[in-house]
């Protein structure tokens, strides 16, 4: 992470672009279709009953959410070269906070593992209509939910810091910086409310549902821009 001098800015923006836009698409399946496909919020039977019939998918979801774990770890490497360009203490910075979140997250898939786990286990599935199983899966369902959350609020505070470098650059469309930073301070609320008040869960996700838009425009059209753009253009010297 500190060997930044065999990387240059533009091969730099091009691994970050690419991994982002990975990210997207193994989101996309892991969260957006297989997660809320197989996890039936408020209902701990059905979830369970669903799990169990639909393993191979829970399996390769639990692998996504491993692919988005690698991307994000080398988000946090190249981010923080590119980015050095304007600041190499804050660029830095935001390439450890991109690594703490990358941890949360393995943290977070490991109750989905056990999750697996407990429902490959015959002892297990012979029982799987008893309470014991169903109380422990969702444990672990909540678990995941929550420890992401946090991850999410760490995440929130590295897009705050990258956001800030875009303003603060002379190279990068400013206009990216304004959306990601409105994409940080709603990922550190929404999971914040998600965290510590419950009791307002239904407003979250209104306020959720509203913010995706520019949370999902802001990450992906940085995600492009570095892709096509980042680093053929030098920043002008002070």
């Amino acid at each position: 992470m500190f060997k930044t001098e065999i990387i240059s800015p533009r091969k730099a923006a091009v691994i970050v672009g690419v991994a982002m836009l990975m990210i997207i698409i193994c989101a996309g399946f892991a969260f957006g279709f297989a997660h809320s496909s197989l996890v039936i919020v408020g209902d701990a039977e059905t979830t369970v009953s669903q799990l169990l019939g639909n393993l191979p998918l829970f399996r390769a979801e639990i692998f996504s959410w491993f692919l988005i774990l690698v991307f994000d770890i080398i988000i946090a490497w190249a981010i923080s070269i590119f980015m050095k360009q304007i600041d190499t203490h804050l660029a830095l910075l935001g390439g450890w906070f991109r690594l703490s979140y990358s941890v949360i997250l393995g943290v977070a898939i490991s109750n989905l593992l056990l999750v697996s786990l407990l429902l490959s286990d015959p002892l297990y599935s012979a029982f799987a209509q008893t309470n014991q199983l169903t109380a422990q899966v969702t444990l672990y369902l909540n678990a995941f939910d929550c420890v992401w959350s946090l991850g999410l609020i760490v995440f929130g505070l590295h897009l705050l810091i990258i956001a800030y470098l875009i303003l603060k650059s002379d190279f990068i469309p400013k206009f990216l910086g304004i959306l990601l930073l409105i994409a940080a301070l709603s990922y550190v609320l929404i999971h914040s409310m998600y965290l510590f008040l419950p009791q307002y869960e239904t407003a979250t996700q209104l306020i959720e549902t509203i913010l995706s838009l520019p949370m999902t425009a802001g990450e992906l059209g940085f995600g492009l821009w570095l892709l096509i753009k980042g680093g053929k253009t030098a920043p002008k010297s002070n």
